[in-house]
């Protein structure tokens, strides 16, 4: 008479230690992953706040005519928040996507119906938007380097850099 109660199945399937031990062994891979998406967001949101905050001092500054130069630095300063930003919305999908790889490890292991094809799916769209804000990441810094390297040069016309580009 126990069987046939509704959720008994369930139960008897979510038991099992052995089952949830390798769930558990199965998800440390994604939440490692998870825990330095964290800290790559970390130093991104870092970069984006320094960045943020550094069009807010410059528009304070041009609005009580003391900005000078500065606002030249405008320009690329609003490049590097776009690309700093997207860096970081597209590492959150891809923490919010490994959460969700982790979300089906475990329910797969209780429930009949092959998830299999659903984590991988999820795993490499998780990759895929990782990448895709490293990427913006790594534009963001070369547009910072590249700002670096042109007031330097106009700080020094007279010497050649070394690197070209």
């Amino acid at each position: 008479m126990l069987a046939s109660l509704p959720g008994l199945d369930i139960i008897e399937r979510t038991s099992s230690s052995l089952r949830v031990q390798n769930v558990v062994q199965l998800s440390l891979a994604p939440a490692f992953l998870l825990a330095g998406i964290g800290a790559v967001m970390n130093v991104m949101t870092n970069r984006l706040i320094w960045v943020a905050n550094k069009i807010e001092r410059i528009l304070a500054a041009d609005e009580q005519g003391t900005a000078g130069d500065l606002v030249q630095e405008l320009p690329a300063l609003e490049r590097r928040r776009i690309f700093a930003q997207r860096a970081v919305m597209l590492s959150t999908a891809s923490a919010f996507t490994i959460s969700i790889v982790i979300m089906l490890l475990f329910v797969s292991a209780f429930v009949r119906t092959p998830l299999g094809t659903l984590v991988a799916l999820a795993w490499v769209v998780t990759m895929a938007l990782l990448m895709a804000g490293l990427a913006s990441f790594l534009i963001e810094t070369r547009i910072a380097a590249r700002r670096n390297l042109e007031r330097m040069m106009q700080r020094n016309p007279g010497k050649k850099s070394a690197r070209k580009g």
